[in-house]
């Protein structure tokens, strides 16, 4: 059973957006409930991406949204976390392929790319002609990626790479990764790469119980020939790649919270609609509604973490430290959200009648990847002691 969603401002923030960001809410809101809402759970089941939804949200600006130029769409830091907020609600593998495409993709080649670079790629992947992906992370090295073995050797104007990436986002329908290597003299380097280079293979993940409805691969480079002109001219060390994680980390903390408001927004009209005991709404009794208590008062936090977090990246004061504090922070929440939005809901809330078991499982994903919640911790630690616990 769908119950229609209808927004959540307990603290009457939406006083504290402009009309761009309220428009640009509402319109990513109304693709949510028209295009996502109605398909989403049957996508979940089946394991298949809706692929369907790609050229709309290409001509809607989701792609790259908060970049200049190169047919993107310019919008304020705050206006892509709205977004991302409703993309999210709708579900984290959707929202994790805007992300993956915006701030893995477009962003390094808008931050570290030649302009032939940029002008080559940036429109196609703006109106999602051409999908792209992200390839750190590696079988033996996830936290840790200054540990990663894909090699980049230089053989005249060519560089060959050889190595592994895995738990990659749409690696398998990707026309282009962006692929992290060591070069010769052992600095990390970012480089275009072709998917349809000889040497360059991509296979999907299956048996996920996490993120269905979106593509999960391994990557596997042997021997693939790129041009000189395809590295990333700066993108010169591994902190080129770590503020392209800093850039979705970001979008994440956002988008945590359309996951937690859908949650909260079931488990509130399901406890009003179910009756027990003298044939009572479950949400006249006191356990529930303190769940629902707790719920709408860590949403709201969430909400001025991410606004404020969000208020800070537009005025360029933004630290990765701030970041940091709202992924960690959003995301718990949200699962936490889930976790007593299923409590609520009883046996009900593990069918895909309702939306809460798919949102707990994707949040369990979005809790580990782009830094898990312990290394979120220990960046905070750091920040705050001078001391790092690593």
């Amino acid at each position: 059973m769908a119950f229609k969603f209808q927004g959540f401002d307990f603290l009457h923030l939406d006083a504290s957006l402009t009309e761009e960001e309220l428009l640009v809410r509402r319109t990513a809101r109304d693709f949510v409930d028209a295009n996502v809402t109605p398909i989403i759970e049957g996508c979940f089941r089946e394991g298949r991406f809706p692929r369907e939804l790609v050229p709309l949200m290409g001509k809607l600006g989701f792609y790259g949204a908060n970049l200049e130029g190169y047919g993107c769409a310019g919008m304020q830091n705050v206006e892509y976390g709205l977004v991302l907020q409703e993309l999210e609600r709708g579900d984290s593998g959707l929202r994790s392929f805007v992300s993956v495409q915006s701030a893995l993709v477009m962003y390094p080649i808008f931050t570290f790319g030649s302009e032939e670079q940029k002008s080559t790629w940036l429109p196609a992947l703006a109106t999602g002609e051409m999908l792209g992906c992200f390839g750190l992370t590696e079988p033996g090295f996830g936290s840790n990626p200054a540990g990663m073995t894909t090699r980049a050797r230089k053989s005249g104007d060519e560089y060959i790479l050889n190595g592994e990436k895995m738990w990659i986002t749409s690696g398998s329908i990707a026309d282009v990764a962006i692929i992290w290597a060591k070069a010769e003299d052992d600095q990390v380097r970012g480089f275009l790469v072709e998917t349809d280079r000889p040497g360059f293979s991509a296979n999907d993940i299956h048996g996920k119980w996490s993120l269905r409805a979106s593509v999960t691969s391994s990557l596997t480079l042997q021997d693939v020939k790129v041009p000189a002109a395809n590295l990333l001219p700066g993108a010169d060390n591994l902190k080129a790649a770590l503020m392209c994680l800093n850039q979705a980390r970001y979008g994440i903390s956002w988008g945590a919270i359309g996951a937690a408001m859908d949650c909260y927004s079931t488990a509130l009209n399901y406890s009003k609609a179910r009756k027990q005991f003298h044939d009572q709404p479950i949400a006249s009794h006191q356990l529930v509604q303190e769940k629902l208590v707790w719920m709408a008062s860590e949403i709201s936090k969430a909400q001025l973490l991410s606004l404020h977090v969000g208020r800070l990246k537009d005025a360029g004061k933004v630290g990765y430290e701030h970041i940091s504090m709202a992924k960690r922070n959003n995301v718990w929440m949200a699962l936490e959200c889930a976790r007593l939005a299923r409590d609520i809901l009883g046996a009900n809330g593990v069918t895909d009648d309702y939306p809460i078991m798919r949102h707990s499982m994707n949040l369990e994903s979005v809790k580990t990847y782009e830094g898990t919640h312990d290394i979120h911790t220990l960046i905070l630690g750091q920040n705050l002691t001078g001391i790092g616990a690593y």
